[in-house]
């Protein structure tokens, strides 16, 4: 029989609420459960707290793992109905609950973390606790995990919104209670339901007028996201496109880079081991360009498309100037495509090419030294913001 809430301690009120979506993570949900739980005792004794597991139907018995798990702190199990997947969905349920418990705060992790403390409750909710609204994580990451946080996310919320917030699609999140009902407000759209949740909520902290934090964590080690990458991306990409467009009248005027405050560890630490596999990336991105040739002539600006031609020569080479002319005429494109979704399609085979291009640049080059070109062409997002505002005026 179908059950879309257990409660076996009849919580009906919590100061504190954590949140873990999943879909299919029976291995691995007790772990950051019984991490969580132990940090909110330990640094929040005197609030009261709950876990909510916030899940997919999973098939695999993700409620039973997740239910046995020994807590001191209640748990709760919220399920969407059989055949509704995605993240997006899990918080939208998290949200509404937290409401009704009438929380201050919530934190939300992922059902796969490996490396999670008990100190992560203690960085994420000390910020919020204190009058911030969003926390999002800083997190030792390899020079080629995280790419479409580095050449899409970050340099759009560092070049238009004009904040140097580092990793907006980071998976791990808290939220004071004032932002969680400006959140549950929205427009929700398709793709926000799912991968594009991420980059809603940190948008909607951006873009609302509230207090945004970082939270350093360390090393984040989890499951590879490599598999979820094709609809991940075109979540993303299209959520971040909507909100950005939607909300063009607040940050056009925006013009300095603001940085944001920074909480909890100092030291990242090493990041995850990682193997990258050039061929690949440069495989995905020819095969991908030859499909999407056509449609890309009626997104790109004929200068850009020239450009973009010339990239995909004998040697690829999507450089950070063409990146940016790139995915600005994208996002203008946008705007008035009949398929939006064919746009974003079209986009991938270009963000291979990039992927490619960064990884020739800096495949003899330390990590902190490829942050460096990361950070130059946010930089150079922000540097041409004034051609996209013209376009879109």
């Amino acid at each position: 029989m179908f059950e879309r809430e257990i409660n076996p301690r009849r919580v009906t009120q919590a100061d504190l609420v954590v949140g873990i979506a999943s879909l299919n993570e029976a291995d691995s949900i007790s772990y950051p459960t019984r991490k969580m739980s132990q940090g909110l005792k330990k640094y929040f004794p005197d609030l009261t707290s709950v876990i909510i597991n916030v899940d997919n139907n999973s098939p695999d018995d993700t409620r039973g793992g997740f239910l046995s798990t020994p807590t001191r702190v209640p748990k709760i199990y919220i399920t969407t109905p059989p055949g509704t997947a995605g993240k997006g969905y899990n918080l939208e349920n998290l949200f509404r609950k937290a409401v009704e418990l009438d929380a201050k705060a919530a934190v939300l992790v992922d059902a796969d973390l490996r490396s999670i403390t008990p100190e992560w409750a203690k960085h994420f909710l000390q910020p919020i606790l204190s009058g911030y609204d969003l926390a999002t994580p800083l997190y030792a990451r390899h020079k080629y995990d995280a790419t479409i946080t580095n050449n899409i996310c970050f340099p759009l919320v560092y070049g238009l919104l004009c904040r140097n917030l580092r990793q907006p699609i980071g998976g791990d999140f808290a939220l004071s209670r004032r932002l969680i009902e400006h959140i549950v407000l929205q427009m929700w759209h398709r793709t926000t339901e799912e991968y594009g949740i991420d980059i809603f909520m940190s948008l909607n902290g951006l873009l609302g007028g509230f207090k945004v934090a970082q939270v350093g964590l360390g090393v984040k080690e989890h499951k590879p996201s490599a598999p979820k990458l094709g609809p991940m991306f075109i979540q993303v990409v299209s959520t971040a496109f909507l909100m950005l467009l939607k909300n063009f009248p607040v940050w056009r005027g925006r013009k300095r880079v603001e940085e944001v405050e920074k909480f909890g560890l100092k030291e990242l630490g090493p990041a995850q081991k990682l193997s990258a596999n050039r061929a690949v990336v440069k495989t995905r991105a020819r095969r991908g360009y030859k499909a999407n040739a056509q449609a890309l002539q009626q997104f790109l600006s004929p200068g850009v498309l020239k450009g973009v031609k010339g990239a995909f020569g004998k040697k690829i080479k999507m450089d950070s100037p063409l990146w940016v002319d790139v995915v600005y005429d994208m996002l203008c494109a946008f705007r008035e495509a009949e398929d939006r979704e064919a746009l974003v399609e079209a986009l991938r085979p270009l963000y291979f090419a990039r992927i490619a291009t960064f990884m020739d640049e800096t495949w003899e080059l330390s990590t902190p030294e490829a942050e460096e070109k990361i950070l130059a062409q946010a930089r150079l997002f922000h540097q041409r913001r004034q051609e996209l505002i013209r376009k879109l005026t």
